[in-house]
């Protein structure tokens, strides 16, 4: 028996077993969420040296183009098969990749271990100059007893959040080393994986625009592709010019900060250019534990760092920064404070560094189907028109 689909109750019947559907396995969801949490833990946990490998192979795509593109210009090089001109950009990315982790591990990871290490030794002999510092300044400004109670009480409260805060700094570098050490074997794997996703990249990409184009009718499926090819672009002009004008910023507060004789250099120098990928909050992120550190030392030299760190941003700011990333982004301040904010509370420290190339791509597409419902109506699309 055919069934018509056009008459009225069946059309309601099938939206109805639609719609309840949704709703129990929307209950069940939230009823049972505890354990679909878990199962996407340890979904994520098997993947993991997939989206290891994904992710080396998406930031290195970025040196192989750059590798291929130059050697294009060599006669030599384009007398050779596509396989062995992907062969040898692979290895000369992979090369690039390696000798930069080199010199990491080589030249900076032991001065920044060193400092840190440092630091935590002598954190009581700073705490105890400080405190007398305290003292002598709070008995030549005369206050009364009762704000000096009241004042030491609080700058007692800080000295133990200080002390307590430098007592667990060891052990949470020595989980995180474990944990880098147990991820080990999976970022050997993550590596093998990236290595075949460069190779085979092309083939992937059109064996995901074959199932995209299987799966949605025509138009959908150019949209979908369109914006993934929007998607990359701008994620990768937003992570990578971040990744650069932060080692130039790192490499910059090294230089300064080593002429000006500031002690733990390397230290400050690293958390400077890391926090510095954070858009907007992150020269305050790193500026605060910076200065609270040379504090300890001399606050003439910490009044001096928050002064060089100030010049530095200002800098990076109005030079550095929109040289490398012009305007890769293309959304206002405000919508870049509330991309960081919500992805931030979501998915912590990489929701704020990715928050706001995603925003980017969901703004984009949300003014691209306004834009298109008011030509539709025969209205004006720009905003200043409604203003």
């Amino acid at each position: 028996m055919k069934i018509n689909w056009n008459e009225k109750y069946n059309t309601i019947a099938v939206y109805s077993f639609i719609v309840i559907s949704a709703i129990i396995v929307f209950y069940l969801s939230i009823s049972q969420l505890g354990i679909l949490l878990d199962k996407i833990s340890d979904t994520i946990i098997i993947l993991q040296p997939f989206i290891i490998g994904f992710s080396i192979s998406y930031i290195l795509n970025f040196i192989l183009r750059f590798y291929e593109e130059r050697l294009n210009i060599f006669n030599t090089f384009r007398k050779f098969s596509s396989k062995t001109k992907r062969g040898i950009g692979i290895l000369i990315t992979y090369i690039t990749a390696i000798l930069l982790v080199y010199l990491f591990i080589q030249f900076v990871l032991p001065q920044l271990v060193g400092s840190i290490v440092g630091l935590i030794n002598d954190v009581p002999l700073y705490i105890n100059n400080s405190t007398k510092f305290i003292n002598k300044l709070l008995l030549d400004l005369n206050i009364s007893q009762e704000y000096l109670s009241l004042i030491n009480e609080n700058f007692n409260d800080f000295i133990n959040y200080t002390i307590k805060v430098a007592t667990n700094l060891l052990p949470v570098l020595g989980s995180a080393v474990t944990a880098i050490a147990s991820s080990i074997w999976n970022i050997v794997l993550g590596t093998v994986i990236s290595i075949y996703l460069l190779i085979d990249k092309e083939k992937f990409c059109g064996l995901s625009k074959k199932i995209t184009y299987a799966l949605f009718p025509k138009n959908a499926a150019e949209k979908v592709i369109e914006i993934t090819h929007r998607s990359n672009d701008t994620f990768g002009k937003f992570l990578i010019g971040k990744v650069v004008d932060s080692s130039i910023i790192g490499v910059l507060t090294f230089i300064i900060l080593t002429i000006v004789n500031m002690p733990y250099t390397i230290l400050i120098s690293v958390i400077i250019g890391i926090t510095n990928i954070i858009p907007f909050f992150g020269p305050f992120i790193g500026a605060i534990p910076s200065v609270i550190i040379i504090l300890f030392v001399s606050p003439i030299k910490a009044l001096w760092l928050l002064i060089i760190i100030l010049i530095i941003q200002q800098i990076d700011g109005n030079i550095i920064g929109p040289k490398i990333l012009g305007d890769s982004i293309g959304i206002s301040a405000f919508w870049i404070l509330f991309s960081i904010l919500v992805a931030g509370k979501f998915l912590g420290l990489i929701g704020m560094i990715i928050g706001v190339p995603l925003f980017a791509v969901i703004y984009s597409i949300i003014k691209e189907v306004v834009e298109g419902k008011l030509k539709k109506k025969g209205l004006k699309i720009k905003t200043t028109d409604y203003m």
